[in-house]
């Protein structure tokens, strides 16, 4: 797996729209407001599809950048073998008793690069999800539970910077961009509770 070969320098957000995201009753609507658009603009054609670094592979993939599973691991080893001219922290908060997820972010850009600007996205995930899967048991059979549903882990919930992120427009080495985010976490989305955790 790849998360398990790269634990500090691989990190997923599990998109889910399409016909295999419909609701299958009550709680299981795992879809979110952005997630059509994402899977749009990656070029997804079939599930599952992944995404390296939103970077096309034009050997890989089949006109965006999203990509069959029998690729992901050429992908990752070509994303993790370029030089990033930009460093990147997060710390994150939440004051429960006001249920506020504070997300303070910094960039510091090392290196020159080929655009002008970049776009910052700020995602919030949520890991042991119940509910059903098309094909987990076949797949990933240690995600399925003893009552026969499966256990969703990272999957994207929220984007703190919108759609399309927050643009950095003074990317020259040497910079630092910093901003921080707060969300009022719902007791549920779309019927499913939230359990608020910030991984340290």
């Amino acid at each position: 797996m790849i998360k398990s070969n790269y634990p500090n320098d691989f990190f997923i957000s599990k998109v889910h729209f399409g016909g295999y995201a419909s609701p299958s009753g009550p709680g299981t609507d795992f879809t979110t407001p952005f997630g059509s658009a994402i899977g749009s603009a990656a070029g997804v054609t079939g599930f599952p599809s992944g995404s390296i670094n939103r970077t096309y592979f034009p050997s890989l993939s089949s006109g965006g950048h999203a990509m069959s599973r029998s690729n992901w691991n050429t992908a990752v080893s070509q994303i993790l073998g370029e030089s990033s001219p930009v460093n990147i922290a997060i710390q994150s908060s939440i004051d429960m008793s006001t249920m506020t997820l504070t997300a303070n972010v910094e960039v510091y850009y090392t290196g020159a690069q080929t655009v002008s600007s970049n776009r910052l996205n700020v995602a919030v995930v949520q890991n042991n999800v119940e509910g059903p899967q098309t094909g987990g048991s076949q797949f990933n059979a240690a995600q399925i539970l003893p009552n026969g549903n499966y256990n969703h882990q990272h999957m994207l919930r929220h984007m703190l910077t919108g759609q399309w992120g927050d643009i950095i427009s003074n990317i020259s080495p040497g910079t630092t961009y910093s901003n921080s985010y707060t969300w009022n976490i719902p007791n549920q989305i779309t019927g499913y509770p939230l359990s608020p955790v910030v991984d340290p």
